[in-house]
């Protein structure tokens, strides 16, 4: 495990940090200004795909119509940090790392063949490429993990194949995939419009993978029972395994009430520190998702994460709401409490590949700015609105996502701003471009 040390200070650019400032400010203010704008308007029809935080009742919603697709995303976004910390990080966040700092958080080209389960035997593949700065946590190790040393980098964050078997008296027969994917353990996921929120929760930063590679079976058993298995090199792990040993993921999705209520339980467990195939990495999470009308949405969030070699557990829940005021307009809440309990998950990442570094298990000097917040309990508190204004063709679909977040150590730690503080108030906005 990585040693963290206190940051080193750096000397700030006040003229920067002011720019910078100024354009969240007024980025933010359009943002408002369109949602009042569509809040007031009448019934209108998206064109923006399904709201956020509503694929959690059903991972099939997820899938596009049965047949080739080609189509992308450019997702780019900006976090404010009102207290400007010299380190310019913000501690505890991955994908919004950089304070007052603009990222070009993903460009996404995706060729993809769905299956068609009513054809009986079929088959489907996948096959997206990533270039931006969410490729420095996104990557998988042995897979174009050292490239290049700049904020933005490429990535294949997937790449498998699949076979549809029909089975009599199941609800949709047996999936088998093969290849790298995304996992699904949590709310929250690394295509950002499937998501409420620009900043992501400690549980999909620190409790759970981001991908896997290995082989994958969906037995689709009944209309309200999926259940799933199989085996993975690790957690981010596709080429270059540090402990050569196997991984397993899998759980099951219950649905009930028409659909409004559904629950899913998913665990990855195996070795994943370098040299060492013995001890257990255990990250398990239970999500209940309920939707009583086609505007409300609550899930819950609930994550366990426990690690063998260092006796070492992090837990917590997030809890959250979304109202759909129209069809181009939501708002949204999250509410999180996450525990540290050795200081084991949590930190920041300053040098752009220090994260995949430190999942390698590499032997390498880390960015004195790279460090962990100790043994924290972490409390936020993210409010935010998602807008979908119509756009014309050959684009699908346009998303705008301010928020405004408070994070805290509920145990009086002080992780953030340069170690300085107890905690950290920050304004996001990102907006999301679909072809």
């Amino acid at each position: 495990m990585l040693s963290f040390a206190p940051p080193e200070l750096l000397v700030s650019h006040p003229a920067l940090t002011k720019m910078n400032t100024a354009l969240l400010r007024t980025v933010i203010l359009l943002s408002l200004t369109i949602a009042c704008k569509l809040a007031t308007a009448g019934p209108q029809t998206s064109t923006a795909g399904p709201a956020p935080s509503d694929t959690a009742m059903d991972m099939n919603m997820m899938m596009r119509e049965p047949g080739f697709h080609l189509y992308g995303w450019v997702e780019t976004g900006i976090t404010g940090n009102f207290d400007s910390p010299n380190d310019h990080q913000n501690f505890g966040r991955l994908f919004d790392d950089r304070s007052n700092e603009p990222l070009l958080n993903q460009f996404i080209l995706t060729a993809e063949r769905v299956p068609d389960p009513k054809a009986g035997f079929d088959w489907g593949f996948k096959g997206q490429f990533l270039y931006g700065s969410d490729a420095r946590y996104l990557h998988s190790t042995g897979l174009l993990d050292l490239t290049t040393t700049d904020t933005v980098q490429p990535d294949i964050t997937e790449a498998w194949v699949l076979t549809h078997f029909p089975i009599t008296n199941t609800a949709n027969g047996l999936d088998l995939k093969l290849g790298k994917y995304g996992t699904s353990i949590g709310e929250e996921m690394t295509d950002p419009s499937m998501n409420a929120f620009y900043s992501h929760s400690y549980i999909f930063n620190f409790g759970a993978p981001f991908n896997a590679t290995g082989l994958l079976a969906t037995f689709y058993a009944q209309t309200w029972l999926d259940v799933s298995a199989g085996l993975t090199r690790g957690v981010n792990v596709t080429f270059d395994d540090p402990n050569d040993s196997v991984s397993f993921y899998g759980g099951a999705v219950v649905r009930c009430c028409k659909d409004k209520l559904c629950c899913a339980a998913m665990v990855h467990a195996g070795p994943e520190n370098p040299n060492d195939n013995h001890n257990y990495r255990y990250l398990s999470d239970f999500t209940l998702t309920w939707k009583p009308n086609d505007r409300f949405t609550a899930i819950t969030d609930v994550n366990y994460a426990y690690e063998e070699a260092f006796d070492a557990r992090g837990y917590g829940v997030a809890q959250y709401f979304t109202y759909a005021l129209n069809d181009c307009c939501s708002i949204g809440t999250r509410l999180e409490v996450w525990r540290d309990e050795e200081g084991f998950f949590v930190a920041q990442f300053a040098s752009n590949n220090d994260f995949i570094h430190f999942e390698r298990g590499d032997d390498t000097a880390f960015d004195p700015r790279t460090v962990g917040g100790g043994r924290t309990t972490y409390g936020a508190v993210t409010v935010g609105l998602t807008i979908k204004p119509h756009v014309p063709k050959p684009l699908t679909g346009l998303m705008i996502r301010p928020e405004l977040r408070y994070d805290s150590s509920l145990n009086n730690t002080h992780p953030f701003n340069d170690s300085q503080d107890s905690h950290m108030l920050t304004a996001g906005v990102d907006a999301i471009i679909s072809f």
